[in-house]
């Protein structure tokens, strides 16, 4: 025996509900940055935890709050019973990027062994941990290493850049200075920059705050100058390995 009136009577609620969740959230996204005084709130969604919503701002940054914005919660949200970081988790996958995407022509690319295992990264020729990676990176076997010369330490970071990238041997060029301090000749006149400040735009755009950052084929980021086994193991993984 079927029931129209009680199917569409329960479709009418669904769609009401689902209504009623939006406008929840576009009033706490409205209250948010009422409290913020800007626009800054990227997305809003409600969690399975006491009533809290999440809170992604467009600096990337992760925050919890009520249906009324009475508070803001900065820090991280455990699941008691399964003892996973949640917020963790979830900045990972907000912070995960499309590999395919990246304009790797815009990268210096060094081929280690069979160059089956692949990363990029985001480093400063200024940045400390940049060179410590750098001397890291020379014991890496079987990988391809893009490099995208990311200036945002100085105005030198981007003399120096420049200068790398219109070397004549680029991977030379780099290595050379950041794993001996031997600093690059003065780009040519006329040569093309233009990538740099490409990278520089991308690099906002996916929120790289900080150098070096490195993406692994997966997609997946690693903040600062990782130890190479860490490394490793993101790299296997990442290449479909355990």
């Amino acid at each position: 025996m079927k029931f129209p009136f009680v199917r569409s009577l329960l479709t009418t609620l669904l769609l009401a509900a689902g209504v009623a969740h939006a406008a929840d959230e576009n009033t706490v996204k409205k209250n948010v940055e009422s409290f913020l005084n800007a626009p800054a709130v990227e997305s809003i969604k409600k969690t399975p935890y006491g009533g809290l919503y999440e809170v992604v701002l467009k600096s990337g940054e992760l925050l919890y709050t009520d249906a009324n914005v009475s508070f803001l919660i900065d820090g991280s949200l455990i699941d008691a019973k399964t003892r996973k970081n949640v917020t963790q988790a979830r900045m990972a996958q907000l912070m995960k990027i499309d590999f395919a995407t990246l304009p790797l022509d815009q990268a210096i690319k060094q081929v280690r062994g069979n160059g089956k295992r692949v990363i990029a990264s985001f480093e400063d020729p200024n940045c400390g941990y940049c060179k410590r990676l750098a001397k890291d990176l020379q014991g890496l076997k079987d990988a391809t290493v893009y490099t995208f010369l990311y200036p945002i330490l100085s105005p030198d970071s981007t003399e120096k850049s420049k200068n790398i990238w219109c070397a004549k041997d680029r991977v030379a060029a780099w290595n050379d200075w950041m794993t001996a301090g031997k600093t690059p000749a003065a780009a040519a006149a006329g040569c093309d920059t233009s990538a740099i400040d490409k990278n520089v735009a991308l690099g906002q755009k996916i929120k790289v705050s900080g150098t070096p950052t490195i993406f692994t084929a997966d997609g997946n980021r690693l903040p600062g100058a990782v130890p190479l086994a860490h490394l490793e193991q993101a790299m296997t993984q990442a290449a479909g390995g355990k």
